[in-house]
């Protein structure tokens, strides 16, 4: 693609997502994520493959329908308040607003376009789909959860945690596994939204900083699977090492940085005497760890029969400064946690 081409594509992803972030008007944040769904639509197909245009055409049409959806209940919303104000949505289209809203995040039920989105576009595009595109929508949901209903949150958190461990068990392809881990992490996220607003906002962010670990890491390795990545550890070992701990990151295995989030959730949902739901979502959370250490024995204690120990056929990758302050920042932000939930 031409770079100026694409240059103008990522400045409209970036102006979409400010025009989202700062409107206290619903036809402003529709237009915003508007412009983000057509401006990443040709980053999708530079690579005029036939699964490159199915994914296209999935992620058009999901997007599309969630964004009927949610200007229909705008429109309800401006009928019964006489006001498009974000913080005032009415009672009858809180329940809409939010399916709309979750519909774009790719939580479940409303997931099945995700892991096939992902599966047809490069690891770049994947990149952008799993960290940049969720911020708009999180951020208008994070706007309304006072006003979400709690049984709403809770069920589709559930269950996105459920289908984010089993559709994640079988899979052998990166991207795939990630959408399901964007699926289960997100369920984490949604869980909590209208009890602790803030805990929601700290989760989502140190999702956003570990997958960008676990991408830009792929990327470097150039692999898409994850039999690549275990032959991978003659050429890069350190790294090879690094994916094995961000996996584990992801887990929300202690001491990594995974683990707070998962710990604070589950502290904040006891203390609402939510019990049942803090044991469901512990029991379902254990299928997403069941995968992610089966990830970890593929990748750390299984070699090809055909690699070779030689430095010979080393061809080492270098790691960009960036890959190692975000790897280290997927590993290390556990004693920090208290720091930036204060600020």
């Amino acid at each position: 693609m031409n770079p100026i081409a694409t240059m103008m594509f990522l400045t409209s992803l970036a102006i979409g997502t400010t025009i989202t972030l700062s409107s206290h008007h619903w036809l402003l944040a529709w237009i915003g994520l508007e412009i983000n769904t057509l401006a990443l639509l040709p980053i999708m197909t530079k690579t005029p493959h036939p699964r490159a245009i199915e994914a296209a055409t999935k992620y058009f049409l999901t997007q599309a329908t969630a964004s009927a959806l949610m200007l229909f209940s705008c429109l309800i919303n401006a009928m019964q308040t006489g006001e498009w104000d974000i913080n005032t949505p009415s009672n009858l289209t809180t329940n809409s607003l939010s399916i709309a809203i979750m519909m774009k995040l790719g939580l479940a039920p409303m997931h099945f376009w995700l892991p096939e989105v992902l599966q047809g576009i490069p690891l770049m595009t994947g990149l952008i789909l799993s960290t940049w595109q969720k911020i708009p929508p999180m951020i208008l949901l994070l706007q309304i959860s006072h006003s979400v209903n709690l049984n709403l949150t809770v069920i589709v958190g559930l269950t996105s945690v459920l289908i984010g461990g089993w559709g994640g068990i079988g899979q052998t392809q990166i991207r795939k596994i990630m959408a399901f881990s964007s699926i289960g992490h997100l369920g984490w996220i949604i869980t909590i939204l209208k009890l602790n607003p803030q805990l929601s906002l700290f989760n989502f962010i140190l999702y956003v900083v570990m997958t960008t670990a676990m991408f830009l890491s792929v990327i470097t390795l150039s692999t898409t699977k994850m039999s690549q990545i275990s032959t991978s550890w003659t050429k890069n070992p350190a790294l090879t090492t690094t994916i094995m701990l961000i996996l584990l990151s992801l887990a929300g295995l202690p001491p990594l940085t995974g683990f707070p989030p998962k710990l604070l959730i589950i502290m904040e949902l006891i203390k609402q005497n939510m019990l049942i739901s803090a044991s469901l979502v512990m029991l379902a959370s254990l299928l997403t760890l069941f995968f992610y250490l089966r990830l970890t024995y593929i990748i750390t204690l299984t070699l090809s029969p055909n690699t070779h120990n030689s430095t010979i056929w080393r061809t080492a990758t270098k790691p960009s400064l960036v890959l190692t302050i975000i790897n280290t920042m997927a590993l290390t932000l556990l004693p920090l946690t208290p720091t930036i939930l204060f600020t």
